[in-house]
């Protein structure tokens, strides 16, 4: 007995935002020494495990938005309205300060540049040995709109018995979470960085948009203390606490980039910022569907830099035009990685007159960033939440 106790007062934990940098700092370095057969063995664990996440997402969303609409009662409806036009509201207020801002400064700082021709891979592609697919059961918006309809008539009607199932299956739901994604996530993590590494597509494009990434990065550091301010001021929290509580989502998001298969992160460290959990619950999974605050702001900021490298007219009516309706139109993007950009595609050809060959370019810059976007968006997801639980405090009918 005394051993036991001994050995389970000294183990040491590493907690799962340490695990993510030291996923991704080992991902780059094997990516230099690791030979095939190794680069195509993480390729197919990635392959299964990106499957059932893909597999997962409409599980999560359904099994936490509809029982925490049930438990909500009648404040969800109102609740819906509110999460959904703040997340449009920060959707838009970063599109058009990515404007704003990439108008005034990329015309100075890209004078005299070309657009580079597209990288080839310096290296091999990874692929799986095997591939397990595994389909998604729903579509996400029609998840959605089922966690809606569920979780809305439990609130309205007095039987318990289908609340009851929903928060049973909520429970299988966070089991699986906490038991499985959470666990293996690194090791995923470490697989996008050595394949990214091994493949060198990425390397070429960041280096001739090194300026326009800058600011881009920085521009998305400044959302961010914006959005938390805001939500620490109308929370009555310390903002830069908050943020930093956030953190794990923010980089889980870099190695995974989607949104969607950082919820379980997200929702977690939403909770332990102070959210109510039933708030936390309905807020983080919708917003991973309809905040696109970073994605937004990437996608502008890109198409401007290639309209500008191009010589390619633009004006503030199409911009405002065009993040109008990318706010609204992204919403649709699946929870994969290079959702957006491929949701926004007609857009950009629709209202800014891109052609293929531009279309295929804005890809190639997007995809080369996506990261920041997605950590973008998910950890703003957080702010909403708080400001949506200080709108409908825990008790007040």
């Amino acid at each position: 007995m005394p051993r036991k106790t001994i050995g389970h007062h000294s183990r040491f934990h590493l907690g799962l935002l340490p695990r993510i940098f030291i996923a991704m700092a080992l991902g780059v370095s094997f990516g230099f020494i690791t030979p095939h057969w190794g680069a195509d063995l993480m390729a197919t664990f990635n392959y299964v495990f990106s499957q059932f996440l893909g597999f997962l997402i409409p599980l999560i969303i359904l099994g936490f938005v509809a029982p925490a609409i049930a438990e909500l009662g009648s404040r969800a409806g109102k609740m819906l309205a509110v999460t959904a036009a703040l997340a449009y509201a920060a959707t838009l207020f970063a599109g058009f300060s990515a404007y704003f801002t990439a108008d005034s400064l990329f015309p100075s700082m890209l004078a005299g540049q070309i657009m580079p021709a597209a990288a080839e891979s310096a290296g091999f592609i990874s692929t799986p040995y095997f591939k397990i697919d595994i389909p998604s059961p729903l579509p996400v918006t029609t998840t959605l709109v089922l966690a809606f309809t569920l979780g809305l008539g439990c609130a309205y009607i007095s039987g318990n018995t289908l609340r009851l199932a929903l928060t049973d299956f909520r429970s299988i739901v966070s089991k699986t979470i906490t038991s499985v994604v959470i666990p293996l996530l690194p090791l995923y993590i470490f697989g996008i960085f050595l394949n990214m590494t091994i493949e060198g597509k990425v390397g070429a494009i960041l280096t001739a948009f090194a300026k326009i990434i800058v600011v881009i990065f920085i521009l998305h550091v400044g959302i961010l203390l914006l959005q938390y301010c805001i939500a620490g001021f109308i929370a009555r929290r310390n903002p830069f606490r908050m943020l930093w509580t956030m953190l794990p989502a923010y980089f889980t998001a870099l190695g995974t980039q989607s949104s969607a298969a950082t919820i379980p992160v997200t929702l977690r460290q939403t909770i332990a910022m102070g959210v109510d959990k039933d708030i936390a619950g309905f807020v983080v999974p919708l917003c991973a569907t309809i905040h696109m605050s970073g994605s937004t702001l990437k996608i502008v900021a890109c198409a401007i830099a290639l309209m500008i490298l191009q010589d390619h007219p633009y004006d503030i009516a199409s911009m405002s035009q065009f993040i109008a309706m990318l706010g609204v139109t992204i919403i649709a993007a699946p929870g994969i990685p290079g959702g957006a950009i491929m949701a926004s595609l007609g857009l950009l050809s629709g209202i800014l007159g891109f052609s293929d060959a531009q279309n295929a370019m804005m890809i190639a810059l997007y995809i080369a960033m996506d990261s920041f976007g997605t950590a973008c968006n998910v950890t703003g997801d957080g702010a909403l939440a708080a400001i949506v639980g200080r709108i409908f405090p825990r008790g007040a009918e």
